[in-house]
């Protein structure tokens, strides 16, 4: 449907015409729009709202074989995007990272990925029963944080491994820092490969010379951007945006329907539709004024006793190219607290909340959702914060461990997905040198798996977890997170 103005969201208004034309629903779902829903949840949703979770029908469109109005909403958010083809998606980023994975590689086949990759990159690897070759990202030993990848160890990986079928790059990372995606995707082109970008953190990045560049802008091939944690859209709403040329668009297409609802909510949808007519309309406004919030939060945070908060003096440092500052991070270990004990604390006697905390830091979002007042109450929190709660935590232990040297990567025996599906046992962690691990395991800080499943245990890496244990470093993954015992492969 070429020539529709971004002022135009062809989905809802399609939605809208379907419930004005007053027609008597004898199809899913069924609660008929709102009629049956129980008075408990009508009362705070709305009669109105529920009117519009609709199904499958001619006039509105299939997600999966779009024509009409979906399609249409979805060719403009590829024409603000400056994509060839955009998607939505609504079970998350984790299904775009899915479909990106299983569109450039299958069952044997390697693809390059970070070693701090989130779960839905695993995931991915798992399902299409892939070979990951891991690089590692840099990491910040002050702030206890994974930077990017370099440019460096991406151009050592693909001439190590020229097999591969792409490479996958986090940018943004979770706190806001950028790598030198430019460089990196001329690198993988030089060596015929696709760049995939997970970029869930960046769907705002186009929106702001301020902000750095959006992966599209630089040349990758495809990416994932979670349009709910940063814009307007509903939770679990994302899109996916691709060039045509090193991405397959049928089989991208084929993989979304492959990892997608055949139901898909359509109150999720517009949602999509609307967020991407808001960015048209009104983002680069909306996207300025929380940098410039963000700016403001940074300096007012940097002059409280005891509190960091990281920005452009990073800039340079391995594996920091760039970042968006949008994100805060405020790092309290200057006041002896780790970071959930601050988060808690914000939470409960300020009525704060963050985005996330780790053993030194605590995240916090600044969108088109805040305003000043928004600004001025998370500094005044964290005031209160510095002046009230000042603790006695030692970091002395946890620094000392961080300071380890980092064990050798481990050596991959099978894919994450024989190792996972295989037949596996469990065994004290203690005993499980040789064998093949059956799970992730992976300390916080900095949030690198140090074993992931198919590579095998030895005894330098059973040592410097149990360093890291001691040292009371956070561990995610294992089904036992005392890491007694660990889950190898018969």
């Amino acid at each position: 449907m070429p020539g529709i103005p971004q002022e135009e969201t062809p989905l809802l208004t399609a939605m809208k015409r379907y419930v004005d034309d007053g027609i008597i629903p004898y199809h899913t779902p069924g609660h008929k729009q709102g009629k049956g829903m129980h008075a408990r949840l009508e009362r705070i949703v709305g009669r109105a709202a529920l009117a519009l979770d609709l199904a499958l029908m001619p006039e509105l469109d299939d997600l999966h074989e779009p024509h009409g109005c979906i399609k249409a909403a979805q060719d403009l958010a590829a024409e603000l995007y400056g994509a060839d083809h955009s998607f939505f998606v609504v079970n998350g980023t984790t299904g775009g990272i899915y479909a990106m994975i299983l569109t450039i590689a299958g069952p044997g086949d390697k693809i390059i990925v970070p070693r701090n990759a989130h779960r839905s990159i695993i995931g991915g690897v798992i399902l299409n029963g892939a070979i990951p070759v891991f690089m590692n990202p840099e990491v910040d030993r002050d702030l206890g944080l994974a930077m990017g990848v370099t440019p460096e160890t991406v151009e050592e990986a693909v001439h190590q491994h020229p097999d591969a079928k792409g490479v996958l790059i986090i940018n943004p990372t979770y706190y806001g820092v950028v790598t030198d995606l430019r460089r990196i995707v001329d690198i993988v082109h030089d060596h015929n490969m696709p760049v995939v970008v997970d970029e869930a953190h960046g769907p705002h990045l186009h929106f702001s010379p301020r902000l750095p560049l959006q992966a599209l802008d630089v040349g990758a091939d495809i990416c994932a951007q979670s349009t709910h944690k940063i814009i307007g859209s509903l939770t679990q709403c994302s899109m996916v945006h691709c060039r045509e040329g090193r991405v397959s668009v049928a089989r991208l297409k084929a993989m979304l329907q492959l990892v997608q609802s055949t139901s898909p909510n359509y109150i999720l949808m517009a949602s999509l539709d609307v967020a991407r007519m808001q960015m048209a309309t009104e983002g680069r406004q909306l996207v300025e004024r929380a940098v410039d919030l963000a700016g403001w939060v940074r300096v007012e945070i940097n002059k409280i006793p005891g509190l960091y908060c990281f920005g452009a003096e990073k800039i340079g440092l391995p594996g920091v190219y760039g970042f968006d500052p949008t994100k805060v991070t405020v790092t309290v270990k200057g006041l002896g607290l780790k970071g959930a004990e601050a988060e808690r604390i914000l939470r409960h006697e300020y009525g704060v909340q963050a985005e996330l905390s780790d053993m030194y830091n605590v995240l916090f979002l600044l969108t088109l959702g805040d305003g000043e007042a928004e600004a001025r109450a998370l500094v005044t929190a964290l005031q209160k914060l510095a002046a009230e709660h000042a603790g006695k935590c030692d970091f002395a232990a946890v620094q000392d461990a961080y300071a380890l040297d980092y064990p050798p990567m481990p050596e991959q025996v099978l894919s994450p997905r024989q190792a996972l599906f295989g037949h596996t046992r469990t065994i004290p962690f203690k005993q499980a040198a040789g064998r093949v691990c059956a799970e992730i395991i992976t300390f916080y800080p900095p949030g690198i798996p140090l074993l992931c499943p198919g590579e095998r245990i030895s005894e330098e890496v059973i040592d410097y977890c149990r360093r890291l244990q001691a040292a009371g470093l956070h561990i995610s993954g294992p089904e036992d997170y005392t890491l007694k015992t660990v889950k190898v492969v018969e």
